[in-house]
């Protein structure tokens, strides 16, 4: 029964409310802005309204993973964070090109530990606001996520190291175009 509950949550990662709410709106996501399936380029392509039901359904399928894996015992639930995350990332539904997991993550840490996840989105705010840059903040609430763990929910720390080199990783071109102050900022007004 342990494996179902991964496969589960794999399965609702793997679906991807950016893609269809871009394939409602005649565009490919992943063809658009950055690519990414994700908050911050549905947010640049399609405007705020489905970026805010992006982000909530991405986090909100992090979360049920979570709370599903529960079910069968805490390491369940700890694998299933991660399961999750890599079907955002990697769908099934989608030819393994997805987003880069950081609200799929942000809803899974939400339902492991709600304090640590509040820390790290208040991190997440914080950089995001002095930069005005997302991938600044996603970036450092990667970073802070296994450190945060060791400290919080410390049988969680392997898994939060994994995600986190994930996210990180994710975020290569963002990091590049960081470096060379190519970077993009946040923008409002749609």
């Amino acid at each position: 029964m342990f494996w179902v509950y991964i496969v589960i949550a794999y399965l609702l990662g793997s679906i991807s409310p950016s893609i269809v709410l871009g394939k409602m709106s005649g565009v490919d996501i992943r063809k658009e802005g950055s690519g990414n399936a994700g908050t911050t380029n549905t947010l640049r392509v399609l405007g705020k309204k489905a970026a805010i039901i992006t982000l909530l359904i991405d986090a909100g399928k992090g979360a049920l993973a979570v709370f599903l894996g529960s079910l069968a015992s805490q390491t369940c639930s700890y694998i299933c964070a991660a399961a999750v995350m890599a079907g955002h990332i990697w769908p099934v539904f989608y030819g393994f090109k997805g987003g880069k997991g950081v609200a799929t993550a942000f809803g899974a840490v939400l339902m492991i530990n709600w304090k640590m996840a509040l820390l790290l989105l208040a991190l997440t705010l914080v950089l995001t606001a002095l930069s005005k840059r997302m991938s600044v903040g996603s970036i450092g609430a990667a970073v802070g996520l296994p450190i945060l763990s060791i400290f919080m929910e410390n049988g969680f720390w392997p898994y939060a190291l994994g995600m986190a080199l994930v996210v990180i990783y994710k975020h290569k071109g963002n990091i590049q175009r960081l470096l060379k102050g190519e970077e993009p900022k946040l923008n409002f007004k749609k």
